[in-house]
């Protein structure tokens, strides 16, 4: 009775969801102990709290294949059918990542191409460190992304034979499925749209009024004054440095200017003259 496929269930690809995992795999699942003592009577609900003690995914070890706990989670979903909305949480969690990778396998063997496509790709930005166990038993080191790549490209994970899926670059050129942008080059758009806004900034910074009433009132003085205005003198020289062209230039190595040739404008007169100029 344990064994049995809810009443309710529908098929997956054409068939009962449990004959997704080969006959030999699932028999020595129903003989196993875990499968026993902590997968009889789970239901959706409990299902997750046996998920977050999970500490490693794998499939079976050793000679006479014994299932791992990973794998009998697997069957379980697969004999209750859980509803696709509780799927979908289980691989958006993001505080307990092996029940991230069980939501994500069941997903890979129950879901249309798209679905797979659409919930198991942004999962490619998890970098986090899992532990795999082998067929001999030994542990291994992998990461998210790997697991999830595996199951979007492999034949075989965990020791179940994958469902065959529609290749991605079909889905796109039936316009199904959006082309995939990777975290990198969502990085990289970013950057170079914050340096083009950068840079029009720079260019779109304007010279005020006053800015320019200032710097010609200061060349003014310094022509009156028989000196030569530096531009280094006045940062807003940098940027209107057409305006020294608008008066005759004097000499600066003379002692004294020529007090015949001085003639005493005032600083309105002078801006308001060099201003008509310039316009």
């Amino acid at each position: 009775m344990a064994n049995r496929t809810v009443k309710d269930a529908h098929s997956i690809h054409g068939t009962n969801p449990q004959y997704l995992v080969e006959k030999i795999i699932r028999t020595r699942i129903y003989e196993s102990k875990y499968w026993k003592e902590e997968c009889f009577g789970l239901t959706a609900e409990l299902v997750v709290d046996k998920a977050m003690e999970l500490r490693f995914v794998g499939g079976v070890y050793g000679a006479n294949i014994k299932p791992m706990p990973f794998l009998c989670l697997t069957l379980k979903m697969l004999q209750i059918q859980p509803e696709k909305d509780i799927i979908v949480e289980f691989i958006k969690n993001e505080d307990f990542k092996y029940v991230r990778m069980l939501g994500a396998l069941y997903m890979r063997l129950t879901g249309t191409a798209i679905d797979c496509y659409k919930y198991l790709e942004p999962l490619y930005n998890d970098y986090r460190k899992i532990k795999s166990q082998n067929r001999n038993g030994e542990f291994e080191l992998m990461h998210v992304d790997e697991f999830i790549d595996e199951l979007l490209h492999s034949e075989r994970v965990c020791d179940i034979i994958l469902p065959r899926l529609q290749k991605r670059y079909v889905l796109e050129e039936a316009e199904q499925l959006e082309p995939r942008v990777s975290a990198l080059e969502e990085d990289m758009d970013d950057v170079e749209s914050s340096e083009e806004e950068e840079e029009e900034d720079e260019k779109a910074e304007p010279i005020s009024q006053k800015e320019k009433v200032d710097f010609l009132s200061f060349v003014m003085k310094s022509k009156v004054l028989g000196r030569v205005p530096h531009l280094a003198e006045k940062d807003i020289g940098a940027r209107v440095q057409d305006v020294t062209a608008a008066g005759p230039e004097i000499d600066g190595t003379d002692p004294a200017p020529n007090p015949q040739v001085i003639t005493v404008v005032t600083d309105t007169e002078a801006t308001q003259s060099l201003l008509k100029g310039m316009d």
